[in-house]
Protein backbone atom coordinates (compact mmCIF):
# COMPACT_ATOMS: atom_id res chain seq x y z
CA UNK A 1 0.00 0.00 0.00
CA UNK A 2 1.41 3.46 -1.02
CA UNK A 3 2.26 6.38 2.03
CA UNK A 4 -0.36 8.72 0.73
CA UNK A 5 -3.02 6.06 0.55
CA UNK A 6 -2.04 5.36 4.43
CA UNK A 7 -2.21 8.28 5.24
CA UNK A 8 -5.56 8.92 3.59
CA UNK A 9 -6.97 5.76 5.53
CA UNK A 10 -5.93 7.25 8.49
CA UNK A 11 -7.13 10.24 8.29
CA UNK A 12 -10.77 8.45 7.79
CA UNK A 13 -10.31 6.09 10.79
CA UNK A 14 -9.27 9.31 12.62
CA UNK A 15 -12.44 11.78 11.55
CA UNK A 16 -14.49 8.68 12.32
CA UNK A 17 -13.49 7.88 15.92
CA UNK A 18 -13.93 11.66 16.28
CA UNK A 19 -17.22 11.60 14.94
CA UNK A 20 -18.19 8.56 17.21
CA UNK A 21 -16.57 10.55 20.09
CA UNK A 22 -18.57 13.40 19.30
CA UNK A 23 -21.79 11.53 18.70
CA UNK A 24 -21.35 9.30 22.53
CA UNK A 25 -20.45 12.85 24.35
CA UNK A 26 -23.67 14.33 23.06
CA UNK A 27 -25.76 11.42 24.15
CA UNK A 28 -24.07 11.61 27.31
CA UNK A 29 -25.62 14.74 27.29
CA UNK A 30 -28.92 13.93 26.71
CA UNK A 31 -29.69 11.94 28.67
CA UNK A 32 -28.30 13.77 31.64
CA UNK A 33 -30.47 16.82 30.69
CA UNK A 34 -33.21 14.83 32.64
CA UNK A 35 -34.07 16.70 36.17
CA UNK A 36 -32.77 15.10 38.93
CA UNK A 37 -35.67 12.88 40.88
CA UNK A 38 -36.59 14.57 43.88
CA UNK A 39 -36.35 12.40 46.89
CA UNK A 40 -38.97 10.36 48.31
CA UNK A 41 -37.88 9.74 51.57
CA UNK A 42 -39.66 11.72 54.43
CA UNK A 43 -38.37 14.74 56.14
CA UNK A 44 -35.44 14.39 57.47
CA UNK A 45 -34.04 15.34 61.11
CA UNK A 46 -33.00 19.15 61.11
CA UNK A 47 -31.97 19.27 64.79
CA UNK A 48 -28.40 20.55 65.09
CA UNK A 49 -25.78 18.11 63.91
CA UNK A 50 -23.61 19.27 66.35
CA UNK A 51 -20.04 18.30 66.84
CA UNK A 52 -18.53 16.78 63.74
CA UNK A 53 -14.81 15.39 62.84
CA UNK A 54 -13.41 15.76 59.36
CA UNK A 55 -9.85 14.40 58.03
CA UNK A 56 -8.77 15.24 54.76
CA UNK A 57 -9.87 19.07 55.55
CA UNK A 58 -6.87 20.24 53.55
CA UNK A 59 -7.47 18.05 50.66
CA UNK A 60 -9.60 19.70 47.11
CA UNK A 61 -12.67 17.43 48.46
CA UNK A 62 -12.24 18.16 52.44
CA UNK A 63 -12.03 22.03 51.67
CA UNK A 64 -15.40 21.54 50.36
CA UNK A 65 -16.72 19.25 53.00
CA UNK A 66 -15.52 21.98 55.39
CA UNK A 67 -16.51 24.99 53.07
CA UNK A 68 -19.86 23.07 53.71
CA UNK A 69 -20.46 22.17 57.48
CA UNK A 70 -18.94 26.22 57.80
CA UNK A 71 -21.46 27.21 56.20
CA UNK A 72 -24.32 24.99 57.61
CA UNK A 73 -25.35 26.54 60.91
CA UNK A 74 -26.76 23.20 62.72
CA UNK A 75 -22.96 22.31 62.98
CA UNK A 76 -21.68 23.27 66.41
CA UNK A 77 -18.79 22.30 66.18
CA UNK A 78 -15.94 21.43 63.67
CA UNK A 79 -12.64 19.10 65.04
CA UNK A 80 -10.44 19.15 62.28
CA UNK A 81 -7.63 16.65 62.14
CA UNK A 82 -4.91 17.60 59.56
CA UNK A 83 -0.96 17.23 58.92
CA UNK A 84 -1.03 20.91 57.55
CA UNK A 85 -3.33 24.23 57.58
CA UNK A 86 -5.28 26.00 55.02
CA UNK A 87 -6.78 29.33 54.82
CA UNK A 88 -10.06 27.92 55.26
CA UNK A 89 -8.90 25.97 58.33
CA UNK A 90 -7.58 29.23 59.46
CA UNK A 91 -10.24 30.83 58.97
CA UNK A 92 -12.92 28.64 60.62
CA UNK A 93 -10.52 28.60 63.56
CA UNK A 94 -10.56 32.11 63.44
CA UNK A 95 -14.47 31.93 63.71
CA UNK A 96 -14.41 29.96 67.10
CA UNK A 97 -16.16 27.04 65.41
CA UNK A 98 -13.49 24.97 64.01
CA UNK A 99 -10.69 23.27 66.45
CA UNK A 100 -7.47 21.98 64.58
CA UNK A 101 -5.72 18.97 65.85
CA UNK A 102 -1.84 18.69 64.17
CA UNK A 103 -1.75 15.12 63.61
CA UNK A 104 1.27 12.90 61.33
CA UNK A 105 0.84 8.96 62.48
CA UNK A 106 -2.61 7.63 60.74
CA UNK A 107 -1.94 4.45 61.70
CA UNK A 108 -2.16 5.43 65.60
CA UNK A 109 -5.28 7.63 66.93
CA UNK A 110 -4.21 7.22 70.70
CA UNK A 111 -3.72 10.56 71.55
CA UNK A 112 -7.41 11.66 69.84
CA UNK A 113 -9.32 9.12 71.85
CA UNK A 114 -10.68 12.41 73.63
CA UNK A 115 -12.55 13.62 70.67
CA UNK A 116 -13.25 10.80 68.99
CA UNK A 117 -15.15 9.79 72.31
CA UNK A 118 -17.09 13.35 71.23
CA UNK A 119 -18.48 12.91 67.95
CA UNK A 120 -20.46 11.21 66.50
CA UNK A 121 -19.90 11.66 62.71
CA UNK A 122 -16.66 11.58 60.81
CA UNK A 123 -16.25 13.04 57.25
CA UNK A 124 -12.95 10.98 56.07
CA UNK A 125 -11.74 12.70 52.79
CA UNK A 126 -8.04 11.87 53.51
CA UNK A 127 -6.54 9.96 49.99
CA UNK A 128 -4.11 10.34 47.41
CA UNK A 129 -3.55 9.68 43.64
CA UNK A 130 -2.75 6.66 42.24
CA UNK A 131 -0.39 8.22 39.50
CA UNK A 132 3.10 6.80 40.22
CA UNK A 133 2.09 5.62 43.63
CA UNK A 134 3.15 1.79 44.18
CA UNK A 135 0.31 -0.32 45.54
CA UNK A 136 1.56 -0.92 48.88
CA UNK A 137 1.60 2.98 49.64
CA UNK A 138 -1.62 3.39 48.49
CA UNK A 139 -3.28 0.64 49.71
CA UNK A 140 -1.51 1.99 53.45
CA UNK A 141 -3.34 5.20 52.79
CA UNK A 142 -6.37 4.49 51.19
CA UNK A 143 -7.15 1.37 53.34
CA UNK A 144 -4.98 1.20 56.20
CA UNK A 145 -5.51 4.48 57.50
CA UNK A 146 -9.00 4.58 58.06
CA UNK A 147 -9.73 0.80 59.16
CA UNK A 148 -7.12 1.34 62.06
CA UNK A 149 -9.11 4.64 62.61
CA UNK A 150 -12.41 2.75 62.93
CA UNK A 151 -11.16 0.09 65.24
CA UNK A 152 -9.95 2.96 67.52
CA UNK A 153 -13.12 4.95 67.14
CA UNK A 154 -15.49 1.98 67.92
CA UNK A 155 -13.33 1.39 71.07
CA UNK A 156 -13.24 4.88 72.29
CA UNK A 157 -16.41 5.42 71.38
CA UNK A 158 -18.48 3.19 73.72
CA UNK A 159 -20.83 1.51 71.50
CA UNK A 160 -22.73 4.66 70.82
CA UNK A 161 -24.29 5.06 67.39
CA UNK A 162 -22.23 7.01 64.82
CA UNK A 163 -22.11 7.31 61.25
CA UNK A 164 -18.16 7.21 59.23
CA UNK A 165 -18.82 8.94 55.36
CA UNK A 166 -15.59 8.51 53.40
CA UNK A 167 -14.80 9.11 49.42
CA UNK A 168 -14.36 5.76 47.55
CA UNK A 169 -13.95 6.35 44.07
CA UNK A 170 -16.27 6.87 40.52
CA UNK A 171 -18.97 3.74 40.18
CA UNK A 172 -16.07 1.07 40.22
CA UNK A 173 -16.22 -2.20 39.20
CA UNK A 174 -15.24 -5.38 41.22
CA UNK A 175 -13.93 -7.15 37.96
CA UNK A 176 -11.24 -4.68 37.36
CA UNK A 177 -7.23 -5.58 37.73
CA UNK A 178 -6.52 -1.68 37.54
CA UNK A 179 -4.33 -1.43 41.16
CA UNK A 180 -6.23 1.31 42.83
CA UNK A 181 -9.88 -0.34 42.07
CA UNK A 182 -9.21 -3.05 43.62
CA UNK A 183 -7.32 -0.81 46.57
CA UNK A 184 -10.40 1.07 46.52
CA UNK A 185 -12.95 -2.17 46.59
CA UNK A 186 -10.64 -3.52 49.65
CA UNK A 187 -10.93 0.11 51.27
CA UNK A 188 -15.28 -0.68 51.26
CA UNK A 189 -15.44 -4.13 52.28
CA UNK A 190 -12.66 -3.78 54.90
CA UNK A 191 -14.50 -0.71 56.47
CA UNK A 192 -17.79 -1.86 55.88
CA UNK A 193 -16.92 -5.43 57.42
CA UNK A 194 -15.84 -3.66 60.83
CA UNK A 195 -18.93 -1.47 61.08
CA UNK A 196 -20.95 -4.68 60.87
CA UNK A 197 -22.67 -5.61 63.89
CA UNK A 198 -22.41 -2.54 65.67
CA UNK A 199 -24.13 0.45 65.98
CA UNK A 200 -21.70 2.30 63.34
CA UNK A 201 -22.71 3.19 59.77
CA UNK A 202 -20.51 3.18 57.21
CA UNK A 203 -21.35 4.93 53.74
CA UNK A 204 -19.08 5.62 51.01
CA UNK A 205 -19.19 8.13 47.98
CA UNK A 206 -18.41 7.31 45.04
CA UNK A 207 -17.81 10.79 42.99
CA UNK A 208 -16.27 10.91 39.33
CA UNK A 209 -14.32 14.01 38.80
CA UNK A 210 -13.73 16.40 41.91
CA UNK A 211 -14.00 20.16 41.37
CA UNK A 212 -12.27 22.21 43.76
CA UNK A 213 -14.51 25.07 45.76
CA UNK A 214 -15.28 27.49 44.02
CA UNK A 215 -12.33 30.40 44.42
CA UNK A 216 -9.62 27.49 44.87
CA UNK A 217 -10.14 25.90 40.87
CA UNK A 218 -7.42 26.95 38.22
CA UNK A 219 -8.45 27.09 34.88
CA UNK A 220 -7.47 23.46 34.07
CA UNK A 221 -9.50 22.17 36.99
CA UNK A 222 -12.49 24.51 35.45
CA UNK A 223 -12.01 23.33 32.15
CA UNK A 224 -12.22 19.84 33.62
CA UNK A 225 -15.42 20.62 35.26
CA UNK A 226 -17.18 22.19 32.40
CA UNK A 227 -16.11 19.09 30.22
CA UNK A 228 -17.54 16.03 32.22
CA UNK A 229 -20.44 17.98 34.03
CA UNK A 230 -22.55 18.00 31.19
CA UNK A 231 -22.39 14.05 31.11
CA UNK A 232 -23.20 13.79 34.75
CA UNK A 233 -19.37 12.27 35.56
CA UNK A 234 -18.63 15.65 37.65
CA UNK A 235 -19.21 17.02 41.26
CA UNK A 236 -18.13 19.85 42.85
CA UNK A 237 -16.39 19.57 46.17
CA UNK A 238 -18.93 21.48 48.19
CA UNK A 239 -21.66 19.41 46.76
CA UNK A 240 -19.95 16.45 48.39
CA UNK A 241 -19.92 17.85 52.00
CA UNK A 242 -23.75 19.08 51.32
CA UNK A 243 -24.43 15.62 50.54
CA UNK A 244 -22.87 14.26 53.68
CA UNK A 245 -24.61 16.28 55.81
CA UNK A 246 -27.67 15.60 54.39
CA UNK A 247 -26.83 12.20 54.90
CA UNK A 248 -26.17 12.74 58.40
CA UNK A 249 -29.49 14.67 58.74
CA UNK A 250 -31.27 11.50 57.56
CA UNK A 251 -29.77 9.06 60.26
CA UNK A 252 -31.19 6.05 59.85
CA UNK A 253 -32.59 6.46 56.60
CA UNK A 254 -28.85 4.92 55.74
CA UNK A 255 -27.72 1.86 56.20
CA UNK A 256 -24.08 0.40 56.51
CA UNK A 257 -22.59 -0.38 53.11
CA UNK A 258 -24.80 2.10 51.69
CA UNK A 259 -23.08 4.03 48.41
CA UNK A 260 -24.29 6.70 46.90
CA UNK A 261 -22.85 7.32 42.77
CA UNK A 262 -21.97 11.41 41.72
CA UNK A 263 -25.79 11.58 40.82
CA UNK A 264 -26.88 10.54 43.92
CA UNK A 265 -24.63 12.83 46.00
CA UNK A 266 -25.99 15.63 43.14
CA UNK A 267 -29.27 14.75 44.33
CA UNK A 268 -29.25 14.88 48.10
CA UNK A 269 -26.56 18.55 47.39
CA UNK A 270 -29.89 19.38 45.82
CA UNK A 271 -31.65 18.36 48.35
CA UNK A 272 -29.73 19.89 51.34
CA UNK A 273 -29.62 23.69 49.39
CA UNK A 274 -33.26 23.82 48.85
CA UNK A 275 -33.72 23.17 52.14
CA UNK A 276 -31.33 25.41 54.06
CA UNK A 277 -30.06 28.26 50.78
CA UNK A 278 -32.45 30.78 49.08
CA UNK A 279 -32.95 29.23 45.78
CA UNK A 280 -31.32 26.39 46.44
CA UNK A 281 -28.21 27.88 44.65
CA UNK A 282 -24.70 25.97 44.03
CA UNK A 283 -21.68 27.17 45.85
Amino acid sequence: MKLPTIRKLLATLAKLAAGLFVFIYLLGVYFNLKPLAPLEDATPDTSDIGTIAIFGASGTAGDGILKAALADPKVERVHVITRRSTPRIEAGVASGKVLMTQHMDYLDYSALHEILAEVSTVYWAIGISALGMDEATYGRIHVDFPAQFLREWLSASSGKASSFQFISSSDISEDSDTMWVREKIRAERTLFGLAEGTRLRVIAHRPDYIRPASGEAHLGQKLMYWFFRPVGAAVRSTEIGQAMLEVSARGDQFHNGSRLGTRSIRRYSQTYRERNTPGGTES
